[in-house]
């Protein structure tokens, strides 16, 4: 009796498997790209719906980060999702970036400069100062993507990257910051020996000043 339950629970792991699989070829077919058990918002589904579609990636692996719900999505070039983690970002509202941020000392960064700006960056993986590797998405304004800084507790930010809310993953300069797991075992494995695309969702200017091609675009077909 043991043995048939473990036989059929073995097949309807198996079935699962097959089923998951299935789907995410037919999304690659489709010229979509594959969330798999995540639920993004519209604008990250057709943001990455139209990567996958028109290459814009050029066959390297990409990242999409939606700043309105605080989320980071991590792509293999075939447009299947890596892995997808929480984020905190610039600590005020906006999609551009003061222009020679990146040359001024953070002391000089007044809360209104700090934000994360909106576009489409080649990133690729670099060093700090303090030697720890970063991926840098915009080296001339010192944006990147790192495991979460937690040097000062009174920023709570493991806390904030804990929380169910997006409301309060706003606090750093301008880089996104990643749960340290997730960089280890997601991001900073996606760009070893190769470049990628980030594609950073804007939040004050629209879709189709950020993302022109995008709007010109035809749309994928359903799935």
């Amino acid at each position: 009796m043991g043995g048939g339950n473990l036989r059929a629970q073995a097949l309807k792991l198996a079935a699962l498997v097959l089923g998951l699989s299935l789907a995410a070829t037919a999304a690659q077919a489709a010229g979509r790209a594959d969330f798999q058990a995540e639920a993004p918002s519209g604008d990250a589904r057709k943001v990455a719906d139209w990567v996958v579609a028109s290459g814009d990636h050029l066959g390297q692996p990409f990242v999409i980060i939606d700043k309105v719900q605080a989320k980071v999505f991590v792509f293999n070039p075939d447009g299947r999702l890596r892995g997808a983690a929480a984020a905190l970002l610039g600590l005020a509202r906006g999609d551009d970036t003061v222009p020679g941020i990146g040359e001024r000392k953070l002391s000089t960064i007044t809360p209104g400069e700090r934000t994360t700006p909106a576009g489409r960056f080649v990133a690729s993986l670099g060093k700090t100062l303090g030697a720890k590797d970063i991926v840098w998405v915009d080296y001339a304004a010192a944006i990147s993507l790192h495991r979460v800084v937690t040097t000062n507790p009174k920023e709570r930010r493991a806390q904030r990257l804990a929380s169910p809310s997006a409301l309060d993953n706003r606090i750093s300069y301008g880089c996104i910051n990643v749960p340290a797991p997730f960089y280890d075992t997601v991001v900073r494995p996606a760009f070893t020996g190769t470049s990628g695309i980030v594609y950073i969702l804007p939040e004050v200017h629209s879709m189709a000043q950020v993302f022109p091609a995008l709007v010109a675009a035809p749309r994928a077909p359903a799935s």
